[in-house]
């Protein structure tokens, strides 16, 4: 019995998609059931290269044989769907099921500049946009399209967001490589503030002969400039 053919009724039958730690875990079980046969347990310790031939291979002949379905993969999981072409008839056979709404123009726009400068902190975002962003990040938050991924060792430390894997669900995508070109957005200059400068040797993040800390106004500093009065603070004449 073939691989790809186990793999091919795994994925026919199943009702969600599949990523290889999915499937294996699948082999895995099956070999130590107790009722498993001889060719189960050849398949137990299964590894991913061979999987991921046996998938390509399955997509490349249902790709050339021309069916209303095919083998794709999506956000790093396998799954049958149909091809585009017959959705008319589908609805009519399923329904429409209901959908969240669609995303704006700003929603867009700032999902972009994220997914092509990932990992990036909303204030980097709003440069790029030149508008506040914080009601679109919560949206995109809520939708689960991005998720917070760190912190920016800069002052503050501000977070850090990157796109999620329902982000490549939500496009089609099988992973971030396959967004289009977008050389410029990645060049646009983004100004960053500095990295935060600590006193502490144990915490600095900086080496330690490169630490600054402020101090009274230097020698160099012209004493009558420092001594005028501004016309602010000058009192008024006496009559």
């Amino acid at each position: 019995m073939e691989l790809k053919f186990i793999l091919e009724a795994l994925l026919f039958s199943a009702q969600k998609p599949m990523t290889l730690k999915e499937l294996r875990e699948v082999f895995s079980a099956t070999a130590g059931a107790e009722d498993s046969t001889e060719t189960a347990r050849a398949f137990k310790k299964v590894k991913d290269e061979e999987l991921l031939a046996c998938l390509e291979q399955l997509s490349a002949e249902h790709e050339s044989a021309g069916r209303s379905y095919r083998l794709a993969n999506v956000a790093g999981a396998w799954q049958f769907v149909t091809q585009p072409d017959y959705a008319p008839w589908l609805r009519s056979l399923l329904g429409v099921k209901a959908r969240p709404p669609r995303l704006s123009q700003a929603a867009l726009e700032t999902l972009a500049i994220i997914a092509y400068r990932q990992p990036v902190t909303r204030a980097e975002v709003e440069q790029v946009r030149g508008v506040n962003v914080d009601g679109t990040m919560q949206t995109l938050l809520e939708r689960g399209l991005v998720e917070q991924s760190g912190r920016a060792e800069v002052v503050g430390r501000p977070a850090l967001y990157s796109t999620t894997a329902a982000f490549l669900e939500y496009f089609g995508l099988k992973e971030l490589g396959d967004l289009p070109a977008a050389d410029e957005l990645r060049r646009l200059p983004v100004e960053r503030p500095p990295a935060p400068v600590t006193a502490d040797p144990g915490l600095a993040t900086l080496p330690p002969e490169t630490l600054q800390s402020s101090g009274p106004a230097s020698a160099d500093s012209d004493p009558a400039t420092d001594a005028t009065p501004s016309a602010e603070g000058t009192p008024p004449a006496q009559a």
